[in-house]
């Protein structure tokens, strides 16, 4: 299985990063995790600079995309040569976005008739391109979801481990990183968050 996490410049440590991070606590042989970034090296909007490890043609075939925020992504979907790239399919992947990166879905028309989570400041401009903004963290409906709010990027990384290895793979990760002394009450609540998007099985 391959994740690809979309990381454009501008992006958002706490999207990318956290998701890649939560998702390589899955310990497979055939599980990989990148970030995919048009260019080979992008800043963060806090001046944290990465490489990426793939291009945006390898992003769209892998088994699963998560499309992280930051402060540039009006500009990446307005940039009309980069869109193109991007060749989404939520009948062979699971998509999922995090706070602007839903704005990226919503452009791509991949959202058309479908509830949507983003954050606060991204709200109004989902809302411009046609899509009803709900008021929780998580929603998905089939393969692709939406988070809201910097940390829902653990939810969105479990809801992807939960589809693609199963729900116990997801407890195990996030169990690992959940604050010592709450890692009860923190699953209970990561589990309130995902559990209900969780009765489709990807064909991935």
């Amino acid at each position: 299985m391959h994740i690809a996490i979309l990381t454009f410049e501008g992006f958002n440590e706490l999207d990318s990063l956290i998701a890649f991070a939560i998702l390589n606590r899955v310990r497979r042989p055939d599980w990989r995790v990148s970030i995919a970034s048009p260019v080979a090296r992008v800043t963060s909007m806090n001046g944290l600079v990465i490489d990426s490890h793939i291009d945006l043609q390898q992003a769209c075939a892998a088994d699963a995309v998560i499309v992280g925020s930051g402060m540039r992504t009006r500009e990446v979907v307005a940039d009309e040569a980069l869109m193109a790239q991007l060749r989404l399919d939520p009948a062979r992947q699971l998509l999922a976005a995090q706070c602007s990166g839903t704005l990226l879905l919503a452009r791509l028309g991949l959202l058309d008739g479908v509830l949507a989570c983003t954050d606060l400041t991204s709200k109004p401009w989902v809302q411009e391109a046609g899509v009803q903004v709900l008021d929780q963290p998580l929603f998905a409906r089939g393969n692709v979801a939406t988070a809201g709010g910097c940390l829902a990027s653990t939810y969105l990384a479990a809801w992807v481990i939960a589809r693609l290895v199963g729900l116990d793979e997801a407890r195990q990760a996030l169990h690992y990183v959940a604050p010592v002394g709450e890692k009860a009450q923190y699953l209970a609540g990561a589990m309130a968050a995902i559990g209900p998007y969780l009765q489709y099985r990807t064909e991935a």
